[in-house]
């Protein structure tokens, strides 16, 4: 499957196009021939999820083909390779987007469904052999050790949603007929307070 990563910054909206126009070369295929376009729905950064839906929407739009939204934590979870995963993203402002997840053939189902909280208020969990993934764990890892604590079998704090991992969990969707039209498709904000009040 192809795939292009880069760590943009604040340039994602300028590349992004190049981006999508690469792989498609690549694979030697037109935009018109996909089944389907799937984007990160969120959660996450508020301008990343506008970005990603919009140039979807564009795109699909164009081609008159559908569109998946897949969660950032699900896809977080299928790239982890863990039978039982725990997905925390750095939401800022002291607080994690968690979720929770057992996944078994290339299926993640929900355990803990996604929500913003403070670290040491993430959800109990029952059981062991848990695998921590994201960007929450690099920044609160001593917190959601404590919180977890042998529960954990491993920490992965680098571990980022990935594109490859978005399309794998709508190849089904569109495989069977499913996926929306693109004026219906929106982020996942599942916070709605973006600044911090002094």
């Amino acid at each position: 499957m192809q795939q292009r990563v880069a760590h943009a910054g604040q340039s994602h909206s300028m590349i992004l196009l190049e981006m999508v126009d690469a792989v498609l070369q690549d694979g030697g295929l037109r935009l018109d021939a996909l089944d389907g376009i799937a984007y990160g729905a969120g959660p996450g950064s508020f301008t990343g999820l506008r970005i990603a839906c919009a140039t979807a929407q564009g795109l699909a739009f164009a081609a008159g083909i559908p569109l998946a939204g897949i969660g950032t934590l699900q896809a977080l979870a299928a790239g982890c390779g863990a039978a039982r995963v725990i997905c925390c993203l750095d939401a800022r402002m002291q607080e994690i987007y968690h979720a929770a997840y057992r996944c078994e053939g290339g299926v993640c189902m929900e355990v803990s469904a996604p929500r913003v909280c403070a670290p040491d208020a993430a959800p109990q969990l029952e059981g062991g052999g848990w695998a921590g993934c994201g960007s929450g764990f690099a920044a609160y890892r001593e917190v959601l050790g404590q919180r977890y604590g042998a529960q954990l079998a491993v920490i992965d704090g680098a571990a980022h949603p990935q594109a490859r991992d978005i399309a794998q969990l709508a190849a089904p969707v569109f495989a069977g007929g499913g996926g929306i039209p693109a004026e219906q498709a929106a982020p996942l904000y599942i916070r709605d307070r973006v600044a911090v009040k002094t």
